[in-house]
């Protein structure tokens, strides 16, 4: 159930606020990404001046170990950038809004990271496959070498996904 926008300009300012961080959190959730990365992200994206730690620290009421974890990954994904406030030494950050730019760092952080980790995987279940004693059925062996083919295919397919995510095909 969604809440009700309070009465007055501000009162609406922070209901579609709330609304925003709650949409980044379900989507930070179905990526398997910690709350407060949607919640720092949802934030700034509704922020119309640059951030300090501090003041998303205050308004989101997070731990500094919290904030600096979910800037420090928003910040890999790209989805997040430090900008120069002049005469303010503090950093401050901002939301990256194209959905291109987020979805290429989501892909370049999270899925290419996770095919490499796979392959090395996938090599190691097809040794232990190779040794599989005659008694075992060849199902299981069948199946080690249904996810090799999975993961070779998720590997091309990565390159045409970037493409997609940055505009380039044709």
């Amino acid at each position: 159930m969604t809440a009700l926008p309070i009465p007055g300009r501000d009162g609406a300012r922070l209901a579609v606020e709330r609304e925003t961080i709650e949409f980044f959190v379900l989507a930070a959730g179905a990526l398997d990404l910690p709350r407060s990365v949607g919640e720092i992200y949802g934030a700034l994206f509704c922020a119309l001046e640059p951030m300090t730690s501090e003041a998303l620290i205050r308004r989101l009421r997070l731990s500094k170990g919290a904030m600096s974890q979910g800037l420090r990954k928003l910040r890999a994904f790209g989805a997040v950038r430090r900008v120069y406030v002049p005469g303010d030494r503090r950093d401050h950050f901002v939301a990256e809004t194209e959905l291109r730019r987020l979805a290429s760092g989501f892909l370049r952080e999270q899925v290419r990271p996770q095919l490499d980790q796979g392959a090395e995987r996938i090599e190691r279940l097809q040794e232990l496959a190779a040794a599989l004693p005659p008694d075992v059925p060849d199902e299981l062996a069948r199946r080690v070498a249904r996810l090799a083919q999975w993961r070779r295919r998720a590997e091309r397919l990565l390159p045409l996904l970037n493409r997609i995510v940055e505009g380039r095909l044709g």
